[in-house]
């Protein structure tokens, strides 16, 4: 039910104030339906008479009993429950007026205001004005107190119907009038209210008549409502009167008003014992979340307190990650636990205020302020013990370190001094050459020097073996037994030092002679030996040489290097008398040693072989240097001979292409004169080619030799060739051009005066010189002849002179311009007259016509191309000679 009741209020539309305005208003004019005023008179008769009966009165007659103004009188006392002034018991008529006057201003004063509603009328028995002023009552007595969620009236009495009907099938509670006629509101009302009374399931939606008979027996029967409607009257009218359904519905309403203050009162109970039943289950919850994070405490801050360090790094990690666990997995959920305590306990304390109930106080030791106090000393139990482990790990991991470092230092040493007693003790010296015995004395010496240089370390050693004994660490007697070891190694050493090194110097002395001698032959056979190999390099070395000078370069070193020799074969034999007094000694000795020399990979056979190859190489480099002479000698001449030919070549293809350029701007003679000309250079030019062709054959022998450079000359066999071609071109390109302008000049019917007046205007506005003329010099030039141009009138022209847009203004097309402006030309116009002239004036010409008239091939050149004619007139086998002849000219497509 109390889901049903707080449904979103009903809303139809109209605002509450206009519809009591609506309401109040009573227009005098307003003719009831009958229908209505049927059950306006039946209703209001019932409603009237279910508050008269309490004072023993009743109505008959509703628009009769009222007229004398004392039942009214008593019915608003009954209504109202308070003393109206006294009744005037006079039957006049001002006696009547009176007392209905005291009712009117009675129900004014309740805030009722009545328009169009006078007492005349009441008394006079106007049916109409008396439904309106009991209606008038029951609005302000039986239905405007009603109040849904802030509605009232009419609003509120309906969204009451919908609320309590809302659950029910069949049953849509929109008005007052079409919505009750099946009667199924009824029962809904009464059944919500009373299910004892009506069986709901078993109603029929299609017995209208059997729901509202029902529903209304039971309401006079069982909830002391009077039938105030017809069931026949509500199912036989379209629309019931609204008035007397929301009369009767507000008997319901009142009815079911102390149901609804007892259903109100237990839900406002049940809202009390919810509160208090949820605020206990936050107790009991806060309780048990107390006592848990409290008793986790005590059992955490113990382990945390333990400050018993362990021996090794891997144990002490162990309880490092132990530590990590607890702040990663333990500790945060029951952070959270206190968070959500301290919410859980804030929200009681709201709730229990907010419902007027007292402060909740938790068991003793359980308060907030106790668990805060606890867990600052668990927070104080966590940061002491992550401070000791820390430093308990850092001095672990120093100790560690320490007997990783004495290790490392250990295992160095002893691989170090592996192996050195056996070196100390042997003999090799005995049987030594003196170099040896020196190799040996030095490598001793480098031994002692790194024996000096091991002291620091057995005293690193000794030193974090004490340190490790001071601070216990857990496997401390193998360290100092193993340092022990070492430093009677080490004391061993020193004294197998001291013994080799005085073995040593005693045979040093007894082979000094020789290493003197060795020594002597190995400073001076290294660089005779590195003379010798440098001179066979540069004898055997390859050389590329471009020119005469460079061969004598090369020469003139060679003969230098020759002159060296005598003084090389004394240094040679030098060295080798060193090696024989070596050889003399250990023999005249009988020293048994080896007599290979420790300071020199140099043998004396070596010296001996590079020597004779050095000599054989040195005439070997004068024949190649000799060949190499001459080779660049025979260069030379190929380079003059090129040379002398293409400075003849270049500059003469250089004065035939000005002789050309001259002829073709010149316009003292005619153009014949100058085709003349022309032809005359065209043919020295071609006679001319024998030239080329042997330059050709110059340049070939010089890229075989391969010659790269020719100082002899600025001129390439490319700039020739390019220069040749272009000279051939040019001479025919200008050859073409006098000849077209002559076939122009002679179709056109220009004199020569006017072709060199042409030739005179376009050279000089050829200001470039190229035999062209841009746009801007085009335009001065037609100016220059008199042509008065605009810009339409130039565009036409410059598509005429340049259809492909390149900028420029050729000279032939200057030429075809001009002619076209100045001579006298065929049109379109003119052939279309003369072939009307052959068809004897007919707009089509024959077949017959044609080959009479012109001669065969053109005749039928023009059979094979004219269009038939479809004009006017027309008849087989005729020809269009108009669209013909504008084709001819394209001014029109065949």
């Amino acid at each position: 039910m109390t889901q049903i009741e707080n449904m979103l209020p009903y809303d139809n539309g109209y605002d509450q104030d206009e519809y009591m305005m609506q309401e109040d208003e009573w227009d005098r004019d307003l003719l009831l339906d009958p229908a209505w005023e049927k059950q306006q008179r039946k209703t209001f008769t019932a409603w009237c008479n279910s508050h008269l009966r309490k004072a023993g009165v009743q109505i008959d007659n509703i628009e009769e009993d009222f007229r004398n103004g004392l039942k009214l009188m008593l019915l608003l006392e009954v209504i109202s429950g308070e003393r109206l002034s006294k009744p005037d018991r006079g039957k006049m008529r001002f006696h009547k007026i009176a007392n209905v006057n005291k009712a009117l201003e009675f129900i004014t004063s309740k805030g009722v205001k009545l328009v169009s509603i006078g007492a005349e009328e009441i008394v006079d028995g106007n049916v109409k004005m008396t439904l309106g002023m009991i209606w008038t009552i029951i609005l302000r007595f039986a239905i405007q107190d009603i109040s849904v969620e802030e509605t009232s009236a009419k609003e509120g009495l309906l969204l009451w119907c919908q609320r309590k009907t809302a659950p029910y099938r069949n049953v849509n509670v929109q008005n007052f009038h079409v919505s009750w006629k099946d009667g199924l509101a009824f029962c809904a009302l009464i059944h919500r209210h009373r299910p004892d009374l009506i069986d709901y399931a078993k109603l029929n939606k299609d017995d209208a008549l059997g729901n509202l008979n029902l529903a209304f027996d039971i309401a006079e029967k069982h909830l002391d409502i009077p039938k105030m409607l017809d069931a026949e009257d509500i199912v036989n009218t379209p629309k019931p009167d609204e008035r007397a359904i929301m009369t009767y519905v507000s008997c319901f309403y009142h009815a079911f008003a102390g149901a609804e203050q007892a259903e109100t009162a237990a839900n406002r109970i049940c809202k009390v014992l919810g509160v208090n039943q949820e605020n206990e289950k936050l107790m009991e919850e806060y309780e048990r979340l107390a006592s848990e994070l409290l008793e986790w405490i005590r059992r955490t801050t113990p382990w945390l307190e333990n400050r018993v360090s362990e021996k090794t790094m891997a144990l002490m990690q162990r309880k490092l990650e132990d530590f990590r666990d607890y702040r990663r997995m333990h500790k945060p959920p029951k952070v959270q636990e206190k968070c959500q305590l301290e919410i859980n306990f804030n929200t009681l304390q709201t709730k229990l205020r907010i419902s007027n109930r007292p402060a909740f106080m938790p068991s003793e030791g359980k308060m907030v302020s106790d668990i805060a106090s606890a867990w600052q000393c668990l927070e104080q139990a966590e940061k002491g013990y992550e401070e000791w482990l820390l430093t308990e790990i850092r001095k672990l991991q120093r100790v560690d370190h320490l007997a990783e470092k004495f290790r490392q230092k250990a295992t160095s040493h002893e691989t170090w001094a592996s192996g050195k007693e056996e070196i100390l003790t042997q003999k090799d010296y005995e049987s030594a050459s003196l170099m040896e015995i020196r190799a040996l004395l030095r490598k001793h010496e480098a031994f002692e020097s790194d024996l000096s240089a091991h002291q620091d370390r057995v005293e690193q050693i000794a030193a974090i073996a004490q340190e490790l004994n001071e601070l216990d660490y857990h496997d401390v007697a193998a360290v100092n037994q193993r340092c022990q070891s070492i430093c009677d190694v080490w004391d061993q050493l020193g004294t197998l030092t001291q013994k080799r090194r005085e073995a040593l110097e005693r045979t040093e002395k007894l082979l000094e002679t020789v290493e003197q001698l060795f020594l002597e032959y190995a400073k001076r056979s290294a660089p005779f030996n590195s003379w010798l190999e440098g001179a066979m390099e540069d004898l055997q070395d390859m050389f590329i040489v471009h020119t005469i000078e460079e061969v004598q370069s090369l020469l003139a070193a060679h003969e230098q290097f020759k002159s060296t020799l005598p003084e090389a074969d004394a240094e040679r034999q030098a060295i080798l008398g060193i090696q024989q007094e070596v050889q003399k000694i250990f023999h005249s000795y009988g020293i048994h040693g080896n007599l290979t020399n420790p300071y020199s990979t140099i043998s004396p056979e070596e010296i001996l072989s590079k020597w004779e190859k050095v000599k054989k190489l040195v005439p070997q480099r004068d024949g190649a240097l000799q060949e190499e002479l001459a080779l660049q000698h025979g260069n030379e001449r190929l380079r003059r001979q090129f040379a002398a030919q293409a400075n003849l070549i270049g500059p003469w293809i250089q004065t035939r292409m000005e002789e050309i350029g001259r002829c073709s701007l010149e316009i003292g003679g005619t153009l014949e004169d100058q085709m003349t000309q022309l032809k005359q250079y065209e043919h020295v030019i071609v006679s001319y080619k024998p030239n080329i062709d042997k330059l050709e054959g110059d340049h070939q022998l010089i890229q075989e030799s391969l010659i790269f450079d020719n100082k002899h000359t600025n001129y390439t066999m490319e700039h020739i060739r390019v220069g040749w071609e272009l000279l051939l071109t040019t001479v025919a390109r200008t050859i073409n051009d006098i000849e077209t302008q002559i076939l122009t000049r002679d179709a056109k019917g220009i004199s020569q005066e006017q072709m060199n007046e042409f030739r005179s205007s376009f050279n000089h506005f050829d200001r470039k010189k190229n035999g062209a003329m841009d746009t801007d010099d085009f335009r001065a030039c037609l100016i220059s002849m008199g042509y008065d141009l605009g810009e339409v009138e130039f565009a036409r022209i410059m598509m005429l002179v340049d259809p492909n847009a390149t900028g420029v203004v050729t000279f032939q097309s200057f030429i075809d311009f001009m002619t076209r402006e100045t001579g006298d030309t065929d049109t379109s116009e003119q052939v279309v007259a003369s072939f009307r002239i052959l068809a004897a004036d007919k707009s089509y010409i024959l077949i017959d016509e044609l080959r009479r008239e012109l001669p065969r091939d053109q005749a039928e050149y023009c059979i094979s191309r004219m269009p038939p004619y479809t004009g006017p007139g027309a008849v087989p086998g005729a020809l269009d000679y108009t669209a013909f002849s504008t084709a001819l000219y394209g001014e029109s497509d065949l």
